[in-house]
């Protein structure tokens, strides 16, 4: 199917309750949530099909999710690349990405479910994250990708990887001052990695050939909020021909003719965070094409070959597809989580605000 137009108000909720519905047979009675049935587990993709949970109304099912994670938390805040439910299944290196995205996952749920208990109860979990994370940003604002195995920092940034840390950033902030806890020095490198991605492109791709023939590098620093308004409207429209392929998507890489269905979703996001609401809309349509009968929504489609490739139905493009759809939509509360900037000011900012307005 192709031609979903959507607008504000108007989720197609029974069109995308199946694709709730596989994200729920794919989870493991544990909580866990894997690529698919078979596949490994990696932390930024198990939150990304947890927040399509919440989007779902399945409250219960995305908080099993995030307790997983949870109690998979290492001593120093962070996780290993992948998972086999107990079993680590990648332990060469801890992405700092990876660390951080829980608490974008963790507010986005606490958006939709209201749910404050959650909310404190997952607060240890995204303070060790955030502190390893920050533990790893160098002087100049960027934030090293990963550890090794030994621990050892792995002296690189990535532009995209610090786009979606900017992001958990400012969720991570909105959770401590919600729970009275706040932390300024998370908003200070959280302005220092803005300027990173805004004005230090020497600071990412320094020790091997530069990524941005991927669209993510592309657009996530718009979808992140750390460019905003007429910059990142150029910065779409620079591109624009380049990457997206019209009546398909938006291709994985520039040189590749290969759409994929989650860096679609996630240009719609972006193109609706730089006002262009007309061509996420266009955009979206063009996506259930690539959808299964359960529900379901295939990676990518491989358009010379005539091929969906690879074989595979993850639940982190099923998730992609419901969180473009809240987008659109305004259906949840955290519709506008990756389309706005929405940081709340904690008490020495509000205390500032009313000095500066007597």
């Amino acid at each position: 199917m192709s031609g979903l137009y959507l607008s504000r108000g108007l989720f197609p909720q029974e069109f995308l309750r199946p694709t709730v519905e596989y994200l729920l047979k794919c989870q493991r009675p544990s909580g866990e949530i894997p690529w698919f049935d078979g596949g490994y587990t990696d932390p930024w993709d198990h939150v990304e099909a947890a927040m399509g949970l919440s989007i779902g109304a399945e409250h219960a099912a995305a908080v099993h999710a995030y307790r997983w994670l949870a109690a998979r938390q290492l001593p120093d805040g962070s996780w290993w690349a992948a998972y086999r439910g107990d079993v680590v299944d990648n332990n060469h290196r801890r992405e700092t990405n990876f660390v951080a995205y829980v608490a974008t996952g963790v507010w986005h749920h606490f958006l939709i479910s209201g749910d404050r208990a959650f909310l404190a109860e997952m607060w240890p979990t995204v303070q060790r994250a955030m502190d390893f994370v920050l533990a790893l940003q160098s002087a100049h604002g960027e934030i090293d990708w990963a550890v090794n195995t030994a621990g050892e920092p792995l002296h690189d940034a990535l532009v995209t990887g610090c786009s979606s840390i900017y992001k958990s950033l400012e969720c991570a902030i909105n959770i401590a001052v919600t729970l009275g806890e706040p932390r300024p020095a998370w908003g200070a490198a959280r302005a220092r990695l803005g300027v990173a991605l805004r004005q230090r492109p020497e600071r990412f791709d320094r020790s091997w050939e530069s990524k941005a023939r991927f669209s993510m590098d592309w657009f996530y620093p718009v979808l992140s909020g750390a460019i905003s308004g007429a910059p990142a409207r150029a910065r779409l429209a620079a591109r624009w021909e380049e990457f997206v392929h019209t009546g398909l998507g938006c291709r994985c890489v520039s040189d590749e003719p290969w759409v994929t269905v989650a860096e679609s979703c996630e240009l719609v996001m972006a193109l609706l965070a730089a006002g262009d609401h007309a061509r996420a809309v266009e955009l979206y349509s063009w996506l259930h094409q690539w959808r299964s009968d359960d529900g379901a929504y295939w990676t990518g489609y491989q358009f010379v070959e005539d091929l969906l490739w690879p074989d595979e139905q993850p639940t982190w493009t099923a998730a992609a597809v419901l969180l473009a759809a809240d987008a659109l939509t305004g259906h949840t509360p955290a519709a506008q989580l990756f389309t706005r900037v929405q940081m709340l000011p904690d008490d020495a900012d509000m205390t500032a605000r009313a000095r500066r307005d007597q």
